[in-house]
């Protein structure tokens, strides 16, 4: 049996553990097999510079710990060669990195399980998280999209403004001259003037003569 030192030890590590996956937005528990020094070392450096806390761990001291946060079906993949890498910032990235590390170093280097928001996952959806891009990028795309409309209303109000102002430039006083002069020889063609004539022939007044026999 191991001394009460050692049983202390292992106690610590046990709450430490519990107190890491308790309070992590997500983790992700990987065979680290195959992986060299070199390997080891820039991933570590990864990890730490996405602010991901990433650990090898001991198969017997992390099952009790995930029993205790309610992982019991962890148990079984808690064999081999187990490191683990916990996020309480963005939970996307200890997926989206410990992924490509796997891609690079193809059957040496596996994802086991993982959980995020205090629910373990299938492998189709740590897939389907993996392959995310990070939280930020995720911003950046839905910012973009946000913006796209305005940015196309705005180039559309601009090419109205600019269209308006060369049409307003384009409707000089003078060229709408023309229609008024055009309307000049209905003026010189007045009737009334031709119809003179007829009021000089007035035959009504040489009938007044016959008024002299009454006498």
């Amino acid at each position: 049996m191991p001394n009460a030192k050692v049983l202390s030890e292992k106690q610590a590590i046990v709450a430490a553990l519990t107190e890491r996956i308790k309070n992590a937005n997500s983790g992700v528990f990987v065979d680290y097999k195959g992986i060299n020094v070199e390997q080891d070392t820039q991933l570590r450096s990864e990890m730490r510079k996405n602010d991901v806390d990433y650990t090898v761990v001991k198969n017997t001291l992390t099952r009790f710990a995930v029993n205790n946060c309610g992982y019991e079906a962890l148990d079984p993949i808690l064999n081999g060669t187990t490191s683990l890498a916990t996020s309480t910032g963005d939970p996307v990235t200890p997926f989206r990195i410990l992924h490509e590390q796997s891609k690079k170093l193809e059957g040496f280097f596996t994802i086991k399980a993982a959980f995020m928001d205090g629910k373990l996952m299938s492998d189709a959806e740590i897939q389907q998280v993996a392959e995310l891009p990070s939280i930020e990028a995720l911003y950046a795309q839905v910012f973009g999209t946000m913006l796209a409309p305005i940015t196309s209303l705005a180039v559309v109000l601009n090419q109205i403004a600019e269209k308006g102002g060369s049409v307003a430039e384009a409707a000089p006083a003078e060229e709408a001259a023309p229609v008024e002069e055009a309307a000049a020889p209905a003026e010189e063609a007045t009737p009334a003037e031709e119809a003179a004539p007829v009021e000089e022939a007035a035959p009504a007044e040489e009938a007044a003569p016959a008024e002299e026999p009454a006498e």
